[in-house]
């Protein structure tokens, strides 16, 4: 666990991979192909995690008091190392919905601001916003995403149309959390940008999984999850903010105590559960033994090992575009004559697959999400069951 740029690895190289495979603790009960709610912490980082909360634990307020500061900032620095940005730029949250709600009430929106959001968005950022509409503040313009995109230009077009002399803020979603489509925030935040618009970029799902750095998105806010695709325990995500725009951001939580330039004022939590955090600097070792690059070649790999043969059959439709690159581990599909509960229960009960059955833009869909623990053995599995779904 000591380099930061490994060798290239096969992403078809089962022999290596499932020696990766060995380092998790996944229920035998099962397939789990739905990891797109949380990713499970490997076993080395799980064990960090047990040793983190018996010292907090047994230490109580000593550590507390004494120890947890230079930890938080350990933690800070490392995630600030790995995602190419300053120290002083990061907040750890509980989540993005957090770190989103903190960018949305403490953004100064004047009450005929306009904020776009696309069709398939997060329900909480989208609520988070809608109450704000509530309330006055702003004024939220729709625009409807396809599913099945074939260029960049594509998706450019569609909110360059949203955009008005009114627009103040566009809200991306990185990676599409129920069909795994990849959206190209960084071209669509320069376009923005050139016309004076800010964009919040909710990274949820493509941090750690899909190989950038903070920078690359060419966004000054940023969310994103650390215990999705990271492999952080449950409870941490991250909120950078371009050091020059921190004193745009007013507090959600009451401090007095920081500058308005100081990014701390945003992070008065009270107490939080701090293994979680201290974790973090394992969940970063354990993904830097594997490389981005290779973790996000495995998971596309995967994804594609399922999908390609799953398009072939006529009653499945896949709802991700067809080109490889704009996706990642994340694809969903519909059955012709079932609904998606349907067939999320059917492959559980009938073939031990776990999937959740969700509905982006009015359509109900079935989404799969394999992780590095995931082998090719349970991809035909579950192509087998969806040859057998009529």
């Amino acid at each position: 666990m000591t380099t930061l740029h490994p060798p290239h690895i096969d992403p078809a190289d089962e022999a290596f991979w499932s020696g990766v495979r060995a380092q998790y603790d996944p229920s035998d009960a099962f397939v789990n192909l739905e990891n797109g709610f949380f990713g499970m912490p490997s076993r080395p980082v799980l064990e960090a995690f047990e040793a983190h909360n018996r010292l907090v634990n047994r230490e109580a307020a000593f550590f507390m008091r004494t120890k947890y500061p230079a930890r938080l900032i350990a933690a800070t620095n490392a995630l600030a190392s790995f995602s190419g940005v300053a120290p002083e730029e990061l907040v750890i949250v509980r989540n993005p919905t957090e770190g989103m709600n903190i960018l949305i009430q403490g953004y100064p929106f004047q009450p005929d601001d306009e904020v776009v959001i696309g069709n398939q968005d997060y329900d909480s950022v989208n609520e988070a916003l809608e109450m704000m509409q509530h309330r006055g503040r702003l004024k939220l313009v729709r625009t409807s995403l396809p599913f099945h995109p074939a260029t960049d230009d594509e998706i450019l077009a569609l909110y360059e149309r949203a955009i008005t002399s009114k627009t103040r803020v566009l809200v991306l979603t990185h990676l599409l959390h129920r069909t795994g489509q990849i959206l190209p925030v960084a071209k669509l935040a320069k376009m923005a940008q050139a016309r004076g618009i800010d964009v919040f970029v909710d990274a949820a799902h493509s941090f750690a999984h899909i190989d950038y750095r903070l920078p690359d998105l060419n966004s000054s806010f940023v969310v994103a999850h650390l215990h999705k695709w990271m492999g952080a325990p449950l409870g941490v995500g991250m909120l950078y903010i371009r050091k020059e725009r921190v004193k745009d951001i007013a507090p959600l939580f009451g401090d007095v105590n920081f500058s308005d330039s100081d990014i701390c004022k945003l992070a008065h939590f009270g107490t939080t559960p701090p293994a979680s955090i201290m974790a973090i600097e394992n969940a970063i070792t354990f993904h830097n033994c594997i490389g981005g690059k290779n973790k996000e070649a495995r998971l596309r790999y995967l994804k594609e090992y399922w999908v390609s043969r799953v398009r072939k059959l006529r009653h499945i439709e896949m709802m991700i575009p067809d080109a490889p690159e704009r996706s990642c581990a994340i694809a969903a599909f519909r059955v012709d004559g079932m609904d998606a509960r349907q067939v999320a229960d059917k492959l559980f009960t009938e073939h031990r697959i776990f999937t959740v059955a969700t509905v982006a833009a009015g359509k109900d869909m079935v989404r799969v999400t394999p992780h590095l623990y995931t082998s090719t053995a349970d991809m035909d599995r579950l192509v087998a069951a969806l040859e057998q779904m009529r």
